[in-house]
């Protein structure tokens, strides 16, 4: 009998999709990857567009207790630059993520993924300056990592793969977030990695 893998995937637009089909999102493609290599996967992605940090805690951390998951991915981060948050404040919510996910499924695997440099989209002049947008992606990707390897989580380092997906204007018709080709090159490198 073959365990299922119980795939939690916490996040924003990035987790569930935007620009394409949910079925295209990285997750998605993701578990149908592991699904192809003979391994059973329950996917949850409970992913909302515009989410920050304080909906993924309100809506979206209440699931893992019915959900069970032994494999949770946590990518948030862009509303909140959005939104104006401080770096400080982002820590803060990264940590009580965590902590809330420590308790709720002390056996899972975590996964912490960077958010990609929306900054090089065509939409992403309309939120301000191109340059300071990207460094305000950076820093709080850095922080991301810095929470997730605080709190024993694995950190993914996809940016780079997001950053040339960038460069090479692989943006969904929305202007703003990857297209289904550029999900499917994250769900790839994760399977590597994974």
């Amino acid at each position: 009998m073959i365990i299922p893998e119980r795939f939690l995937a916490l996040g924003d637009s990035f987790t569930i999709g935007t620009g394409t089909t949910p079925d295209r999102s990285f997750p998605a493609v993701l578990a149908r990857i592991w699904t192809e290599r003979g391994r059973k996967v329950v996917l949850a992605n409970p992913a909302v567009n515009g989410y920050t940090t304080d909906d993924l805690i309100s809506d979206e951390l209440p699931l893992i207790s019915s959900f069970h998951p032994t494999l949770i991915t946590v990518l948030v981060g862009a509303n909140d630059i959005v939104r104006g948050d401080s770096e400080g404040r982002y820590r803060r919510q990264l940590r009580s993520i965590y902590e809330r996910i420590r308790v709720d499924a002390a056996d899972a695997r975590v996964i912490a993924l960077p958010q990609p440099d929306w900054s090089l989209s065509p939409a992403g002049s309309s939120f301000g300056d191109g340059g300071a947008i990207a460094r305000a992606i950076e820093r709080f990707n850095a922080i991301a990592r810095d929470e997730a390897e605080r709190a024993g989580a694995s950190w993914v380092d996809l940016f780079p793969l997001m950053r040339e997906q960038g460069r090479k204007k692989m943006f969904a018709a929305d202007g703003l977030h990857p297209s289904a080709e550029a999900y499917a090159g994250w769900a790839s490198e994760l399977g590597r990695a994974l």
